[in-house]
């Protein structure tokens, strides 16, 4: 099968998407998606992994990090993917791979395309059909940026900020609040394969500095351009990465056990 890109380079704000072998709903159950996220607190506690947005569906994860440049998010997907598989095979008698051979990284510019792929990850099981708010699903960047809770914080809200091009937390939650009802009202709830083939979004400078700087890997690929910004195409082949299952009902009977 081919091998995702996972290109890290440093200061870069990093789209990471990760999903089950063969699109199993392995991760179906409440129970295993808490898992997952006391490994991703494990990670950030561990490797300083900076988290800034995140979700768990049934069948796949989203990641929204940003490197600092100590290869702490290589470390920090060992981890959370290794555990994962492990206890869910031990748990079920199981063998075999959990996850797909590897994960997915978009280099993501700061600001308002930040702003649209924070939206984009928090809108996931909405478009999967399975809740009618990002409030609803548990497991969900969503509802920690909204209501942060007394223990285990993932997402480092103040990193979030800066990465925004915001003041304060409270003008974050404020316009996440509003970016999220913005695009619930207008019915912008539709996959983008850009968050999740590209090598990178953003504007044209920044997606030209990413070409550049991931050398011979990126360099014959193609930019592309809509009213949107920019983005660096991925090989279609390189992660088979359509999410397909995205579309359909992500909660399957017996899915919040």
């Amino acid at each position: 099968m081919p091998r995702a890109n996972r290109h890290f380079l440093s200061s870069h704000v990093w789209h990471i998407t990760h999903r089950c072998h063969e699109r199993e709903f392995l991760l179906r159950f409440a129970r295993d998606r808490r898992f997952w996220l006391r490994r991703l607190y494990e990670a950030r506690k561990r490797h300083g992994l900076c988290v800034l947005n995140y979700i768990a569906t049934c069948n796949h994860v989203h990641l929204l990090v940003r490197d600092r440049g100590q290869g702490e998010i290589a470390r920090s997907m060992q981890l959370i993917a290794g555990r994962t598989g492990q206890a869910y095979n031990r748990r079920k008698t199981r063998k075999g791979a959990f996850w797909e051979d590897r994960y997915h990284a978009t280099a993501v510019e700061t600001g308002e395309h930040l702003a649209r792929c924070l939206v984009y990850i928090d809108l996931n099981m909405v478009r999967a059909g399975a809740v009618a708010h990002p409030g609803d699903w548990e497991l969900s960047g969503y509802r920690e940026i909204q209501s942060p809770p007394s223990r285990y914080q993932v997402i480092d809200l103040e990193a979030l900020v800066d990465a925004l091009g915001l003041n304060d937390i409270d003008q974050l939650r404020d316009c996440h609040r509003r970016w999220v009802e913005d695009g619930l009202a207008s019915g912008s709830v539709v996959r983008n394969d850009r968050w999740t083939r590209s090598l990178a979004v953003g504007s044209e400078a920044f997606v030209q500095r990413i070409q550049q700087e991931m050398g011979a890997d990126a360099r014959f690929r193609t930019i592309e351009h809509d009213g949107a910004g920019s983005y660096l195409k991925e090989p279609a082949a390189a992660y088979w990465a359509d999410f397909g299952a995205e579309m359909g009902p992500l909660r399957p009977p017996g899915g919040h056990k």
